[in-house]
């Protein structure tokens, strides 16, 4: 993990979780605790931005969900449920545990919302408040799949493909994949530090991380349903606070009505657009924080 040019006095951190792999984390900061997860097909390097404002009022814990960055990349399971949200969130409450963090706020971008969200649904004494960055819930947004999602998220149907057909083709080429999937967004690739470019193509071309990446989504499409229909079925909501923002210029505001969604699973829910497409840690780092630092220092009110 780079930690010494995009995080300087953060301190590298590897993690067990509860089914023998690891996490790989970088700390920093001080205050109360806030741990920040990532999308793809990126690392934690893509919170450099927001880190020095954020730092000066938490202690961050920037973690790589498994199968991406330098965490560990376990072979997927028949069923993907190594992979599942369930899974991934039961890393990131060990990440915090292990760091003496028994109650914390969230700040989640992209894959890392969808852990956050599993993270609150399953373990909610642990998180005090979140916040998610550009999506909707997952299983609203494969419920309602059309021609516009389906285009401009063509992704999320080529990752699922049975192994190994996706991964040979990212891993043919990981800079190419990294610089087609996030440069063909509303920004381009105009918004994203070289460094921070440099370290999303180290780790994709890591062993093991284009299967990683790939059962994440297949577990999303699977497992990870069913998870989020037992909820719903059960009326179970989450009940802290959630504010919920997304890029004004992105697909998830063009396809769907994110507020009303997220409304629809959490009890207490406020949120917005920014003016920014998908990638807003790195497109709108100053509309970020001065939506998010206000509602994160409400947990110290």
């Amino acid at each position: 993990m780079t930690g010494s040019s995009l995080f300087p006095g953060f301190a590298p951190q590897r993690i067990p979780t509860p089914d023998g792999q690891h996490i790989q984390a970088l700390v920093g900061g001080n205050g109360p605790p806030l741990l920040l997860l990532h999308g793809h097909p990126q690392t934690s390097a893509l919170w450099h931005k927001v880190t020095p404002a954020l730092a000066r009022h938490f202690t961050l814990v920037l973690a790589d969900l498994r199968g991406y960055g330098d965490s560990a990349k376990p072979e997927g399971d028949a069923d993907h449920a190594n992979y599942s949200k369930r899974t991934m969130a039961a890393d990131m409450r060990a990440v915090m545990q292990h760091l003496g963090h028994a109650r914390f706020a969230v700040l989640a971008h992209d894959r890392g919302a969808r852990v956050a969200h599993r993270l609150a649904a399953d373990h909610p004494a642990a998180v005090q408040r979140m916040v998610l960055l550009d999506i909707a819930p997952t299983l609203a947004m494969y419920e309602q799949t059309g021609n516009a999602f389906a285009r401009a998220y063509w992704h999320w149907f080529f990752l699922i493909q049975p192994a190994p057909l996706p991964e040979r083709l990212i891993e043919a080429d990981p800079a190419a994949y990294v610089h087609d999937v996030m440069g063909r967004r509303s920004a381009g690739l105009a918004p994203f530090d070289p460094r921070a470019l440099a370290e999303y193509t180290r780790c994709l071309a890591l062993p093991g991380t284009a299967h990683g990446i790939c059962e994440d989504y297949r577990a999303a499409a699977g497992i990870d349903l069913l998870h989020d229909r037992a909820d719903r079925d059960a009326g179970r909501q989450l009940g802290m606070p959630l504010l919920v923002l997304w890029g004004e210029q992105g697909v998830v505001q063009q396809c769907f009505t994110p507020l009303t969604e997220w409304q629809r699973v959490a009890a207490d829910v406020r949120g917005h657009a920014l003016p920014c497409g998908h990638y807003i840690a790195e497109e709108a780092p100053d509309a970020l924080l001065a939506a998010a630092l206000p509602f994160l220092l409400e947990t110290n009110a």
